[in-house]
Order: C-alpha cells, then sequence, then structure tokens
C-alpha cells in the first residue's frame, strides 16, 4: 500500500527514508486492547529488542489488505493515523476463559471498538478518538463479505460494516465519515489483550465506587486493583455498572490504556529483553494488520518514542450531537456532532493536540474527586464587601478545570463568613468536588437550582485547591472531555 509522506521528525534515525512511515498495531477487543498494541509494541522496539527477534515475530503475523483498489481517498495530512479496531475472537477462547470471564456467546464477527490513534509526526504525541460502535454511518457502496450480494449507499451502524465487507469496507466508512486518510490498520482480539496484560504483570486502576457488572463479571471495590489480563478484559468490557453504557465503558479502556502505558514505560519490565520478547510474540500473536506494518517501521517507531509517557497520550471521545438517533430498519443508533466532529478531525489532520496546554504539576497534588470538573457548571458570587473576590474565585475555579461562567456576580448579602456552594440534591457528586476545591466551604441543598452550581464566596476564602476526576466512568455525555494519560492513571 502506498504511504504518505511525511515531514522529518525531530527524532528521526538518520538513514531513515522520507517516505517510511512507521504503521502501529492494532487493537484490542475493547479500548484498551486496541492501544495496547500501539503502545506496547513502541516501547518493546524503544526498549531495544533485537531486529532478529522482531522478524521472527513479524512473520507471525496474519495480514490484510484493508487498502486494496481503494480510490478517491482523503488527502494526506500530517502524522500517522491507524484504525485500530477490537473483535471478539471467541473462537479462540478456551472453555475455562469462558467460564471464568464470562465469555459465552457465538463471535459476531462484527468490531466491538472502533477508535483512531493519531500519532504525531515529531512521534512526541499520541491522540486516542474513541468511535462508538453504535454510531450512524452510511456506507459505501460495496460487495458483502457473506452473501456475495451487491450494496448501494445505505445506513449502517458502524460496528456492522466489518459483517458487511470486512477492514476494507471498515476503513472505507471511517474515512467517509472523518475525511481523515488512514495510514494503518491494526486489529486485536481477547487473547491478545489477556496475554499482553498477564506478561506485563498486570496492570494497577482504581476507583472510588465499586464496579459490578452481572454481564461480564466484574466485581471490584473501591480502591485500588492490581488485574491480570481475565480481569483487564472484564474492566474493559463492562457496560453496566453505570447508566453511561458504552460512553462510560470507553473512558473506562481511556483509563485502563493509560495505566497500560505507565505499567510499560516505568516498570522496568522493558529494560529485561527475555520480557521483552515475551510481551511482544503475545502482543503480536493474534493480530491482524496491514501489509505495511512491518519490523523496519516498529523499530523506527519505538526509537523515536523513547521518552513516550502517559503525559504524552491523551484520549477522548468523538462529539456526540444524539445519543438516540432513530432510523428506520435500525432503530437507536450514536448521531455524531458534525460540526464539532469535523473540527475534531481537522485537528488530526493538522497534527495539533487537543488538550490545551499546561504548565508541569506545582505545588501541592490535586486532589481526586469523584467527578470531571470539566462537566460542572458554576456560577459564582461574591457574598462580601471585598471587591474583585468574586472574580478571584471564578478564576481559581476556571484554572482548576471546572467550568465557570467566567462572569461573577454580587450577591444579594455582603456578610457571608462561611464559602457556601448551593446545590441540587440530584447534582450531589458535582457538588461534592466543587466542594473540595474549597476548603472550609459548606455544601447546601437547592432544590430545583438544577445543574449549574452556585458558589457564594465568603469571607474565609483563602484560595482554590486544585482538583481532578478520580474515574471517569460516570462522566459520559454527549461532549466529551479530552484528557491526557497522566490526569486518569492512579496516584
Amino acid at each position: 500500500m502506498p504511504t504518505p509522506s511525511r515531514p522529518p521528525a525531530r527524532r528521526q534515525p538518520a538513514r531513515r527514508s522520507p517516505a517510511r512511515r512507521p504503521p502501529v498495531r492494532r487493537r484490542k477487543s475493547r479500548w484498551a486492547g486496541r492501544m495496547v498494541t500501539t503502545v506496547s509494541v513502541v516501547v518493546l522496539a524503544s526498549a531495544g529488542i533485537g531486529h532478529a527477534v522482531l522478524t521472527s515475530l513479524d512473520a507471525g503475523i496474519d495480514r490484510v489488505d484493508p487498502f486494496r483498489d481503494m480510490k478517491n481517498r482523503p488527502a494526506a495530512g500530517h502524522g500517522m493515523n491507524v484504525l485500530l479496531v477490537g473483535t471478539d475472537g471467541r473462537e479462540k477462547i478456551t472453555e475455562a476463559q469462558r467460564r471464568t470471564f464470562h465469555l459465552g456467546g457465538a463471535p459476531c464477527h462484527c468490531t466491538d471498538t472502533i477508535m483512531i490513534v493519531h500519532i504525531s509526526a515529531d512521534l512526541d504525541r499520541a491522540t486516542v478518538v474513541s468511535l462508538p460502535r453504535d454510531s450512524y454511518a452510511e456506507v459505501p457502496a460495496h460487495t458483502d463479505n457473506t452473501t456475495g450480494q451487491q450494496h448501494g449507499v445505505h445506513p449502517i451502524r458502524l460496528n456492522a460494516a466489518y459483517a458487511e465487507g470486512g477492514p476494507s469496507l471498515t476503513v472505507r466508512t471511517v474515512e467517509s465519515m472523518t475525511h481523515l486518510k488512514i495510514d494503518h490498520y491494526l486489529e486485536v482480539d481477547f487473547v491478545s489483550f489477556m496475554r499482553t496484560v498477564d506478561v506485563l504483570g498486570g496492570v494497577r486502576v482504581c476507583t472510588t465506587q465499586p464496579l459490578k457488572d452481572s454481564y461480564t463479571g466484574l466485581d471490584l471495590s473501591a480502591g485500588t486493583h492490581q488485574l491480570g489480563g481475565g480481569q483487564a478484559l472484564q474492566y474493559v468490557r463492562s457496560r453496566h455498572v453505570d447508566g453511561a453504557s458504552d460512553l462510560g465503558r470507553m473512558q473506562r479502556q481511556q483509563k485502563f490504556l493509560a495505566a497500560l502505558i505507565e505499567r510499560a514505560t516505568s516498570s522496568g519490565v522493558l529494560l529485561n529483553p527475555l520480557k521483552v520478547r515475551d510481551v511482544a510474540g503475545a502482543v503480536l500473536g493474534s493480530v491482524r494488520a496491514d501489509q505495511g506494518f512491518g519490523t523496519d517501521q516498529l523499530l523506527d517507531l519505538g526509537r523515536g518514542m523513547r521518552n513516550f509517557s502517559p503525559r504524552s497520550s491523551e484520549f477522548t471521545t468523538v462529539p456526540i450531537g444524539d445519543l438516540k438517533y432513530q432510523v428506520k430498519g435500525l432503530g437507536s443508533t450514536v448521531k455524531w456532532d458534525d460540526a464539532k466532529a469535523r473540527a475534531l478531525f481537522e485537528t488530526l489532520r493538522d497534527d495539533k493536540p487537543l488538550a490545551p496546554p499546561r504548565p508541569k504539576d506545582k505545588g501541592p497534588a490535586a486532589v481526586r474527586v469523584d467527578a470531571d470538573p470539566a462537566q460542572i457548571r458554576v456560577q459564582v458570587e461574591n457574598g462580601t464587601a471585598t471587591e474583585g473576590l468574586g472574580r478571584r474565585v471564578d478564576d481559581g475555579l476556571a484554572a482548576t478545570g471546572f467550568r465557570t461562567t467566567r462572569h461573577p456576580a454580587n450577591a444579594p448579602d455582603h456578610t457571608v463568613r462561611r464559602t457556601v456552594v448551593l446545590y441540587d440534591p440530584r447534582w450531589d457528586r458535582p457538588a461534592k468536588a466543587l466542594a473540595a476545591a474549597l476548603p472550609g466551604s459548606e455544601l447546601r441543598t437547592a432544590p430545583g437550582q438544577g445543574e449549574q452550581l452556585k458558589v457564594i464566596a465568603g469571607t474565609d476564602f483563602r484560595e482554590v485547591r486544585r482538583v481532578r476526576a478520580a474515574d471517569p466512568q460516570g462522566l459520559a455525555g454527549p461532549h466529551q472531555p479530552v484528557v491526557t494519560g497522566d490526569q486518569v492513571v492512579c496516584p
């Protein structure tokens, strides 16, 4: 497949051909899996694993040509775009695994997880954008993989494109929806995911509330847990631990993937050549990849990303306009917000980061709270006679991530001593997160206040304490925030 040219990378090896783009590896059946391949293999290569070892592993990769005969493709942008898809691969699961990890059912021959991984041209950043599997899509004209029937353009859920036309139709559909040129295709299944996590020695995740899902068998108490491969698969597959369904699951997958990156890059596992070989074998043993995904490109990518860390990665979900978009013959689908999605993919095409720049952390560590400040709307009022206090509070809350109105007002009472957080009882978790950012403040219910919280600053106000979300799983909504890996890993 022809590979698009890319601008020279800062850490590009001297003999590297400017026309060659390193591909990444394919993804796992759920969010975690997909980037497992990308990041794990990258750090494996950067750890110094020998060319001969990788070549022998490379020979075992199942190849696919998703780009054959594709025409009228989007123009190439900067950086590299990898389409990572996850299939269940239940035919490879043992009976013991089926029983233990609730992996029953017949293979669906569809993609459970679909995501785009954008590697920046300078190899300093990986941006992961999740595409909900139930996204409303219109597939291009094609021949059905199973029946051989010719199909014209028609509506479909995005994950069904794989069943109708395999990797090729999946790539064509994603390119049509995003107007991004896909450079490489990677496909991972359950088995590869579990093996990789086990070989790495497990991955640490933490949760502030119990997570229990009878469908997957997940049962975690609040706290920190070291998950092996099977339990990790339950964690990234679970959709019924809260009301957020598939969107909440994707956010848990982001959190797990960040933890996986941290494990692979900071544990010393990759300094052991034998462990590197084992991890590479686990990752590469059950994948399907395009023809351009080879040993040389893998080594180049790994060398260029030696300093990669959780902070180097950013995660988001495509902006959503309607979570229950009804389509005749399909039922409920997920409709993207066209304007916001277009802006997001234009940013990727231009090779720009999605997350705003931020300085390195200074001062006390941020307090972990059970809600995302970026999703909490706040109106600040000055309850004192001190001029400018409302602006100080508003600025401080905005700096730590809260969605303040940026228009603080004066409260009717100018004799307030203790800062108050007024909230509707239905929004108690956001209220507690806001109160944590205002040491000494009083939580006071205000039925009918609605989603927007109110802060009345008192004379006791001294500072706004930095906070960050402990768990993204309950934060799903139509407008997904952008988080970096270091913001969602365990402290």
